[in-house]
């Protein structure tokens, strides 16, 4: 279905940047901050862009990335954190993501025929001007990783990002208990269109909220990861709202099983309890099982290790919807990932060059998984330099939470690199990657690095002080009895 916003989805892009510049105005950066880009990925329409020629489009990602970034740098006033001028793995995998686009356009300049005797048309190649685009569009994608990196790298900042995750998760369930009782309607009513497929919305007979997040998919990992949020919120005995803590997360969690989502519903049941009563070292050490998984996945599916069967089998144990749902995603992963095997080290670029067609020239490909989307576009190359970048903060907090000084900050720490762990998991069979993803995943960075610059400055300062106290004591002369015990 075509998508025809009303005025008042345009109007709302228009006057994002308003609010924000408001938020830094009046409020702290770090609260800024987050609330400009979690607000806007929770409240601005889905599919609605403002497109002038020769530049990326402004849409409900990109429009709270960059205003954050004038934010922080013009209006909050507050300096950045200060980091060592280096070049380190986190450098090296970031100019991965922005130079491969230009590597890709050099092995694509080919012009592509699709299609058969019923009908084709030609895919032009990949050049120069296309590589930049897709090299500014990755930029875009980082800018809030590079904020979260340099202005949530602090205790305080990770316990507003919990707050606000555990606060929108909670205001959120008005709207999406609505949904589940009328059907999503909100963004037709609001914006004048629906922006995905109703049909699929239509689970166990009932339906899944969408609000504003395009899919119950997305709605329902949103409110998956407000549950964690709230239960560290409740480990940790931080109130944020006039409510007793177990309310808080039971409240949400009765919101997600509404949601009808099984994916998320199991991420929930394992992962809060590990909050609630596994040691943070051992919560930090589960997700970098799953971001290891993640990071390996391309070769199981391509070496036919993964036990597609026993997932199989397991979805038809829930439903039979779902076990035709998930056979599904396997046979166009397939399907995909032979294509993206054709050229896997660059990938064949966007516009749809690395998609599937039939002999009429229709395409029809079903890209679910953000991982093969990325291996069709950008090959193995873009795959490890994406989700590399995200696995690492993650194994950079395996030590942070070692040098963490208190439990709180452990806890922290913790659930921050389950929530990133959890979301590159989900990017395996959906595509629920968006800017509070790297915003995270930034934050989790920061305080790993800001943890571990302060260990090394210990030793520096005992050093300094040892010398000191050198040079004040008097050294023995010729003759004198030292007495040493």
């Amino acid at each position: 279905m075509p998508i025809t916003p009303n005025y008042f989805a345009y109007a709302a892009l228009a006057l994002w940047p308003l609010v924000a510049i408001f938020l830094f105005a009046t409020r702290p950066l770090n609260q800024a901050l987050v609330w400009t880009i979690l607000g806007g990925y929770l409240l601005l329409p889905v599919g609605t862009e403002i497109k002038f020629p020769g530049v990326p489009a402004f849409d409900k990602n990109s429009i709270p990335a960059m205003i954050a970034v004038v934010g922080c740098l013009f209006i909050a006033g507050r300096p950045a954190r200060r980091t060592a001028a280096k070049i380190g793995l986190p450098e090296l995998l970031l100019a991965a993501l922005l130079v491969g686009p230009f590597i890709t356009s050099e092995f694509n300049g080919d012009a592509l025929q699709v299609g058969g005797r019923y009908g084709f048309f030609i895919i032009p190649g990949v050049g120069h001007y296309e590589a930049l685009s897709a090299s500014v569009a990755q930029l875009i994608m980082l800018l809030p990783f590079f904020l979260g990196r340099r202005y949530l790298a602090g205790l305080e900042d990770h316990r507003i990002i919990l707050g606000a995750l555990t606060l929108g998760g909670l205001v959120y369930t008005l709207p999406m208990l609505l949904e589940v009782r009328l059907s999503p309607q909100l963004h037709v009513w609001i914006y004048g269109y629906f922006p995905h497929s109703f049909e699929q919305q239509m689970r166990d007979g009932g339906f899944r909220p969408v609000v504003f997040l395009g899919h119950g998919l997305k709605i329902a990992f949103f409110a998956m990861i407000a549950i964690l949020a709230s239960a560290a919120l409740w480990r940790c005995r931080e109130r944020v709202v006039p409510a007793a803590h177990a309310l808080v997360t039971g409240w949400l969690g009765l919101t997600l099983l509404l949601c009808k989502s099984l994916g998320s519903l199991v991420y929930a049941m394992v992962l809060t309890p590990a909050i609630l009563f596994l040691k943070p070292r051992t919560q930090v050490r589960i997700a970098s099982v799953l971001v290891s998984l993640a990071l390996i996945y391309p070769m199981l599916r391509a070496t036919d290790l993964l036990p597609t069967q026993f997932l199989l089998d397991a979805a038809g144990a829930v439903s039979a919807e779902r076990e035709a749902s998930l056979q599904t995603r396997f046979d166009q992963e397939k399907a995909l990932l032979d294509r993206a095997s054709e050229r896997p080290w660059f990938g064949w670029g966007r516009f749809g060059r690395g998609r599937i067609y039939d002999e009429t020239g229709k395409d029809v490909t079903l890209s679910d998984g953000h991982w093969v989307i990325t291996m069709g576009s950008f090959g193995l190359f873009g795959f490890l330099a994406e989700f590399g970048l995200l696995a690492l903060t993650v194994f950079r907090a395996i030590p942070a939470v070692r040098q963490a000084s208190s439990m709180r900050d452990q806890v922290f720490i913790a659930v921050l690199s389950l929530i990133v762990a959890v979301g590159l998991i989900d990017l395996l069979p959906n595509a629920t990657i968006n800017p509070t993803s790297w915003l995270f995943a930034g934050a989790l960075l920061g305080r790993a690095e800001a943890l571990r610059a302060a260990q090394n400055r210990q030793p520096e300062k005992s050093r300094t002080r040892r010398s000191q106290a050198d040079r004040l004591e008097p050294r023995p002369t010729r003759g004198s009895l030292v007495n040493v015990e």
